[in-house]
């Protein structure tokens, strides 16, 4: 906080030193000072953008689940394109990408995906992504060529710091399942049961790790992430609970539908930000920060409007 201050103030110092050049300037030292200008604005640009993270442990990794919804193989293959947009998106910044866990359809794309995302600030650019994503297009599939619509879910939690979870899960509470890990064949196949899959009893949450050869790895791996999504599930009971004290009517974000993509008609649309984007086949392949900056910035005023209220 004190650093994103200091650049606040800075940044009005050189504005307003900027200013009263420009105002004396002639027309080719305005020319001169046209540069320092463009900086000035991709600086206040940045802090604005900085100051858009608003949640907590956005400096985190990103644990980033896709599930298709009901439809069969058209839902699985929307699942399977989802997965790849992100994962086209991580690489276009950089990021790492580890895969936890995929289920493939029957035909085609996926039944769900786990992996987790690393890099500057993960948690926090895919935050806005937490949601149902539907999907309008003439689907492949349809011998007849009609339009069909399609869901799938993507839940997104922080790899919060393990020190900070404190959560014992009794041994009666979970299921254990093994079962053999899927690979593309060849030498590299696994051909031992070393998957491992969790599934939490009392909340039905299941958790399943296929990443490693070893079955011990892979138990604590699954441990590990069903905890980190135990947790976030107490913290927001924990919110709701503390709104409900303020007297806070608050809507059900899981479950919304966030995004549609009408492939057919040739653009997508971000339902909380109003954005409007014409090139699907970009976004497709990993082109998400200007839609991922407008959710954030959705967040961040609806915050804002939320504590407005607290004060009054």
């Amino acid at each position: 906080m004190r650093r994103i201050v200091e650049e606040y103030n800075d940044l009005t110092s050189n504005a307003a030193s900027l200013s009263e050049m420009l105002e004396m300037a002639d027309e080719e030292e305005k020319e001169m000072l046209a540069e320092e200008q463009a900086n000035l604005a991709q600086r206040v640009d940045d802090l604005y953008r900085e100051t858009l993270f608003t949640m907590k442990h956005a400096d985190t990794a990103a644990i980033v689940r896709v599930k298709s919804g009901a439809g069969g193989t058209e839902s699985q293959d929307w699942a399977g394109m989802l997965e790849r947009m992100f994962m086209r998106w991580a690489e276009r910044r950089g990021y790492k990408v580890e895969l936890i866990d995929q289920q493939d359809g029957d035909q085609a794309g996926i039944t769900s995906a786990e992996f987790i995302i690393r890099g500057e600030k993960a948690y926090g650019m895919m935050a806005p992504e937490h949601g149902v994503h539907r999907l309008v297009r003439v689907s492949p599939f349809d011998s007849n060529n009609r339009r069909h619509t399609s869901f799938a879910s993507v839940e997104v939690v922080p790899e919060v710091p393990i020190e900070e979870i404190n959560i014992h899960i009794p041994d009666s509470d979970l299921r254990r399942d093994v079962f053999r890990s899927q690979g593309a064949g060849g030498q590299g196949v696994n051909t031992t049961d070393s998957a491992v899959r969790l599934t939490h009893l009392p909340t039905g949450i299941a958790v399943a790790s296929q990443v490693t050869r070893s079955q011990i790895k892979n138990h604590d791996i699954a441990l590990q992430i069903l905890k980190q999504r135990l947790y976030d599930i107490e913290v927001k009971k924990r919110e709701a609970e503390e709104a409900k004290a303020r007297g806070e009517q608050k809507r059900i974000e899981w479950g919304s539908q966030i995004r549609s993509y009408v492939l057919d008609k040739q653009y997508i649309k971000d339902h909380r930000s109003g954005l409007m984007k014409h090139n699907p086949d970009d976004v497709l392949d990993g082109d998400l920060d200007e839609l991922m900056w407008g959710g954030l910035e959705w967040m961040a005023g609806k915050r804002v409007a939320e504590e407005a209220g607290d004060d009054e």
